[in-house]
């Protein structure tokens, strides 16, 4: 069998290929590797607002109670809710049904520890192995040791309460919009905005199963742009579908991405004196022109490969403080052990009221670098086509010449969806357009062969 494990758990599409039968096998080996040795093995399951939710959810805790362990049921909350409330409500593990920012027709299934950490390679394939060895030894407990559900009703007060407590202040005088993407953050974020006194407008909270990101949210921030004017706001905030990431909007409608957000927030914790070795981690996704603004400002940069999971990695290791991606999946160390959309978008605004400056004299710091992204849909045997095929790989190394170092070509293959995604960045906002069309037109070219 292939991996089951992505870089962002297990996904695709619901009732397809990720069925109700995958959920349960998922539940059952699941429960079975992360909780060895406990005496009532206690998980988490929460869950977005996308309509096949229920569905996965169902199948997930019928795998997790077969094995004697006890389902704790959070409903709809964020991805960060499950990562803190694993901890704070001493759970041995938890579990998130969703697929992010994925269209309403993906679904997903990924694991915490109970530490809060999404899980190692390692333990992602001892689970798989479970499952491919037909789960011997798993245990079936029958009578009185078979598992329960239990339904918790204050997961989401919880988590407000938590976050909220991550800002010294309130947000008196801030009018602040947020657009909840239909999605996970549709109570949480209103609520703790709302309860640290801010003026609060609300677009895309009102989920009905299927609208969950749909031309809204962190993928879609058009609507808010506008939004922001013509409200007057201070900023704007666009979560995705379970909230783990969070993109900002400045007073004038510009969007301000995972790399604005991160640089911004790395200089006020340098000023503050919070910040660990004076160290940003970023992937190698960030722009050019946050590693020029970086270093220009006296922040020294870790790199690694593109996944949050690669970056809290680097944290763990070196104990810094913030980290992220462009895409704006932010982790602020020192408050969770994951991406948290709600936390990033509190210490924004937080920023903005402590400094009175606007949003956008705040991101004036890091002026960008021209950059395309161009995703082509490929079979799964064609995802390493840039490096197998060799007329695609000398293009490749020709457009890296011609850009002469003031610039680079990036191209991955998507751990989360089948695509290969092409990203360049230069001078010239024309040339690496035509570049990167370049490079995608001869890779369509090759799977239609």
């Amino acid at each position: 069998m292939a991996r089951m494990f992505g870089t962002d758990g297990v996904r695709g599409l619901a009732n397809s290929e990720l069925t109700p039968l995958m959920a349960f096998e998922l539940g059952r080996a699941g429960a079975h590797v992360l909780t060895e040795g406990a005496h009532r093995p206690k998980i988490l399951v929460a869950k977005d607002t996308r309509i096949s939710g229920d569905m996965l959810e169902s199948a997930l805790i019928a795998g997790i109670l077969s094995v004697g362990a006890e389902a704790v049921s959070l409903g709809v909350v964020p991805t960060p809710a499950v990562a803190l409330l694993v901890r704070n409500y001493n759970a041995d593990a938890g579990v998130m049904i969703s697929a992010s920012h994925n269209p309403v027709e993906y679904n997903g299934i990924k694991f915490f520890n109970g530490q809060g950490y999404k899980l190692s390679d390692d333990l992602e394939d001892r689970i798989q192995a479970v499952i491919e060895g037909g789960f011997e030894g798993v245990p079936s407990p029958t009578g009185k040791n078979v598992g329960r559900v239990i339904y918790e009703s204050r997961a989401t007060a919880d988590y407000v309460s938590y976050a909220m407590s991550t800002l010294k202040e309130d947000l008196t005088g801030l009018k602040v919009a947020l657009d909840c993407a239909n999605g996970a953050s549709y109570q949480s974020a209103v609520a703790a905005f709302r309860k640290l006194n801010a003026e609060v407008y609300v677009i895309n909270d009102d989920p009905d199963g299927v609208n969950i990101n749909k031309d809204c949210g962190s993928t879609h921030p058009e609507e808010l742009m506008k939004y922001v004017v013509d409200k007057g706001c201070h900023l704007g905030l666009a979560f995705d579908g379970d909230a783990d990431r969070c993109l900002a909007v400045d007073e004038k409608g510009n969007l301000i991405d995972g790399d604005f957000i991160m640089l911004i927030s790395a200089l006020h914790m340098k000023e503050m004196g919070l910040l660990k070795d004076d160290t940003l981690v970023v992937t190698v996704m960030s722009n050019l022109g946050l590693m020029i603004a970086a270093r220009e400002r006296g922040l020294k940069l870790e790199i690694t490969k593109v996944g949050d999971r690669y970056v809290l990695e680097n944290m763990v290791e070196n104990g810094y403080s913030i980290g992220g991606e462009q895409s704006g999946h932010v982790i602020f160390r020192d408050y969770n052990t994951t991406g948290d959309g709600l936390v990033t978008g509190l210490q924004l605004a937080g920023i903005v009221k402590y400094t009175g400056k606007t949003l956008s004299e705040l991101a004036s710091v890091m002026k960008i670098m021209p950059q395309v992204l161009v995703n082509v849909k490929v079979p799964a045997e064609f995802k390493c086509i840039h490096v197998d095929d060799k007329d695609i790989a000398a293009e490749i190394a020709a457009i890296e010449e011609k850009l002469n170092g003031k610039g680079r070509v990036l191209i991955r293959p998507s751990g989360t969806e089948p695509l290969v995604r092409i990203m360049l960045e230069g001078e010239v906002q024309e040339e690496i357009d035509a570049y990167a069309n370049r490079i995608a037109d001869m890779i369509k070219s090759r799977i239609t062969i």
